[in-house]
C-alpha cells in the first residue's frame, strides 16, 4: 500500500532551534525534592522532568523519551485500601524508568501508600504475575509515599530497571484511604488487576489480584532512559485511535502497529510513540474527556521529547450530540491546534476523518460535512503534513464505507486488520530526525512545499 503522507514545510525551518535542544542530552532529569506534587494541569511536566534528582545513583548518559502513555478520560469511583496492578505495554526501551501518576480530575488530595515498578512475563498479558527479581519500589523525592493534590500530575524519581521495548510493565499502586473520585482511562482495551485488601504491590506472584478491570488507575505515563534521540510521536484522538474494535489484550492499536513498524529503525532514531486518544473525544467540546483543544497541554505537550503530533478527531464532532455542521468551525480548531504546537516547535500531521457509511449516526448530510473537512486537511495546507486515512480504508466500491475486511461490525471503527492499514499508511521518514552525518535535510521520501495562505472561502 502507498502511504499516504506529503510533508508541508521542512523540519528545519519550523522548529530547528527547539530541536537543537531537545535532540540533546537530557539526562539530569527528575523530580523536584518535594514530597507532594506541584505540577498543575495547564502547566509542563517537564518542570519536573529539568530538575536534578536526589536519588538515582546511575550513570546519567542517555535521553529520557516517552514510551507509553494513556490520556485521563474521567473517574470512577475510589478503591480505599485496595492494590492496584496496571499493565501498560512499551513502545521504546532504556535502562531506566520513570513513571507518571495523576489525580488530574480527581477532587480530593490522592494519598498513594506505596508505588511499584516490575516486568510482566512476555506472553501473559491475561496475568498479573511479575518476572521475578523485576519488582522496583518507585519514589518520589525520595519518598516511598506521597500524596497528589486534586488537579495534578505527579513524575517520580528514576527507577532502575532495564526495560525492553514492545514488553508489559506492572504499575501497582496502593490507595490506602479513600481519596475521592479516581482519574482513570476508562477503555484500556487490557486486563489490569485488583487486590481488594492491603498493600500487594511488591507481590511477584499476584496470587492477590483476584479482580480484573479494564481501566487504567490513576497510571497516566511512562518514560524510559535510553540511547534514542529521536523523541516522541504522540497520537491525539478518539476511540479509534484508543483501539475500540482491536483485539482485547493483543495492543493492536494502530499507535502500537506504528511503535512496531518503527522498531525496524536502528536504536538511536526509533521515536517512543504515545497513545492519547480517549473513546467519544470530540475536538471542540468537552463530553467523554476535555476536548482535544482543552487537553493538549496535560496529554501533549507535558510528555518527554514530543517531536510530533499526529491528529485523528472531528468524527465525534460531525455524528455526535450536538453535531457540528460547518466544516469551517472544525478547520478553524485545527488551525488553532496546529499553531500551539508549532509554538513548542512541535511538527502537527493530520489525519483525514474515516468513512463511517452504515452506522446508526450516518446521514448524508453528516457525510457531505466529513468530505468538505478532508477536503480542507488534504488541500488548506492547515498541517505541517496528511496522512490520508480515509483513502487507506474506503471501500472503493462505497467510499462512505470502510472496506468489510476491516469492519469488526459496527461500520466505525476497526478490527485488527483496519488498525494495522492506518498505521501503514504513514510514512516514517516523517517522524524521526535524519540520520547521524546527513544533516538536517529531510530524506528523499518526503515532499515539501511551502504552506499557503488560508483559501477565503467564509467569512
Amino acid at each position: 500500500m502507498t502511504r499516504a503522507i506529503t510533508l508541508r514545510r521542512p523540519l528545519v525551518t519550523l522548529v530547528a532551534a527547539s530541536l537543537l535542544a531537545a535532540w540533546s542530552v537530557i539526562a539530569e532529569a527528575g523530580p523536584v525534592p518535594d514530597r507532594t506534587a506541584s505540577q498543575g494541569t495547564g502547566g509542563r511536566a517537564g518542570s519536573w522532568a529539568g530538575s536534578r534528582m536526589s536519588t538515582w545513583t546511575g550513570s546519567r548518559t542517555g535521553t529520557w523519551t516517552g514510551t507509553w502513555e494513556a490520556a485521563s478520560s474521567g473517574t470512577a469511583p475510589a478503591l480505599p485500601g485496595a492494590s492496584i496492578r496496571n499493565v501498560v505495554h512499551t513502545s521504546v526501551g532504556g535502562r531506566a524508568a520513570r513513571v507518571r501518576l495523576t489525580n488530574r480530575l480527581g477532587t480530593k488530595p490522592l494519598r498513594l501508600g506505596s508505588v511499584t515498578l516490575a516486568l510482566q512475563p512476555p506472553g501473559e498479558p491475561a496475568s498479573p504475575r511479575a518476572v521475578a527479581g523485576s519488582v522496583r519500589e518507585v519514589t518520589f523525592a525520595g519518598a516511598r509515599s506521597v500524596t497528589v493534590p486534586a488537579g495534578r500530575d505527579l513524575v517520580s524519581d528514576p527507577v532502575a530497571l532495564p526495560v525492553p521495548a514492545d514488553a508489559n510493565l506492572l504499575v501497582s499502586v496502593h490507595t490506602p484511604a479513600d481519596s475521592g473520585p479516581a482519574t482513570y482511562h476508562r477503555s484500556a482495551l487490557q486486563a489490569n488487576f485488583v487486590a481488594p485488601r492491603g498493600d500487594l504491590t511488591a507481590q511477584e506472584s499476584g496470587a492477590g489480584y483476584a479482580a480484573t478491570v479494564a481501566n487504567w488507575y490513576y497510571v497516566t505515563g511512562v518514560d524510559v532512559l535510553g540511547p534514542s534521540v529521536a523523541g516522541s510521536v504522540v497520537t491525539l484522538g478518539d476511540s479509534i485511535t484508543d483501539g475500540t474494535g482491536s483485539s482485547f489484550d493483543a495492543n493492536r492499536r494502530w499507535p502500537d502497529r506504528l511503535a512496531a513498524r518503527l522498531r525496524d529503525l536502528p536504536a538511536d532514531r526509533r521515536p517512543g510513540v504515545l497513545n492519547a486518544g480517549i473513546a467519544g473525544n470530540r475536538l471542540l467540546l468537552d463530553g467523554r474527556g476535555p476536548s482535544a483543544l482543552t487537553r493538549l497541554d496535560t496529554d501533549v505537550f507535558s510528555r518527554t521529547g514530543v517531536r510530533t503530533l499526529i491528529v485523528l478527531e472531528g468524527v465525534n464532532d460531525i455524528k455526535g450530540t450536538p453535531e457540528r455542521t460547518d466544516p469551517h468551525a472544525l478547520e478553524d480548531a485545527y488551525r488553532l491546534l496546529v499553531r500551539r504546537a508549532h509554538a513548542r516547535g512541535i511538527r502537527a500531521v493530520g489525519a483525514t476523518i474515516t468513512p463511517y457509511g452504515g452506522h446508526g449516526a450516518y446521514t448524508p448530510a453528516r457525510e457531505a460535512v466529513r468530505q468538505a473537512v478532508n477536503t480542507a486537511i488534504r488541500t488548506h495546507r492547515i498541517f505541517d503534513g496528511v496522512v490520508d486515512f480515509d483513502a487507506a480504508v474506503r471501500d472503493p466500491a462505497r467510499p462512505s464505507r470502510i472496506r468489510p475486511a476491516y469492519d469488526p461490525g459496527d461500520h466505525l471503527h476497526f478490527n485488527d486488520a483496519g488498525m494495522r492499514a492506518l498505521a501503514d499508511a504513514i510514512d516514517l521518514s516523517a517522524l524521526v530526525p535524519p540520520a547521524a552525518g546527513r544533516g538536517s535535510a529531510p530524506r528523499a521520501r518526503v515532499r515539501f512545499s511551502p504552506r499557503s495562505p488560508r483559501p477565503a472561502t467564509h467569512p
